[in-house]
């Protein structure tokens, strides 16, 4: 197995509705360049990762806990563990990079969807 892989080579898998993901995952971290569809929506959770994340393009408005922001590209997120977060997403959609540690274990049998190129890079 090559220590190196290219996005487009990548499954895409479905996360929520509306929301795909292709991901890397390591020993110890999950890196995901997640793709929102426009007005989707991730209903607030929680989970025992931290989480770490970075808006590559689109709009959000995103909930940490008792915070909201309206989020662009270059505005990023911490989420410590087990606080309950969610995301609306703009009309334009949105691409994240999202890091989890530990890595997402439920995620590596998460659904694939039909093969697309990536939204990013554009």
């Amino acid at each position: 197995m090559s220590a190196f892989a290219s996005l487009s080579s990548l499954d895409l898998q479905r996360i929520w509705d509306g929301v795909h993901g292709r991901v890397v995952h390591g020993d110890r971290l999950t890196v995901g360049v997640i793709e929102l569809d426009a007005g989707s929506i991730v209903p607030e959770h929680s989970h025992d990762h931290e989480q770490l994340g970075m808006c590559l393009s689109g709009a959000l408005l995103f909930r940490v806990g008792d915070e909201s922001r309206e989020l662009g590209p270059g505005d990023t997120w911490t989420i410590p563990s087990n606080v309950p977060h969610e995301v609306q997403v703009g009309p334009q959609g949105a691409v994240v990079i999202d890091v989890f540690a530990p890595t997402r274990d439920d995620w590596r049998g998460a659904e694939q969807v039909e093969p697309r190129p990536p939204r990013w890079p554009a």
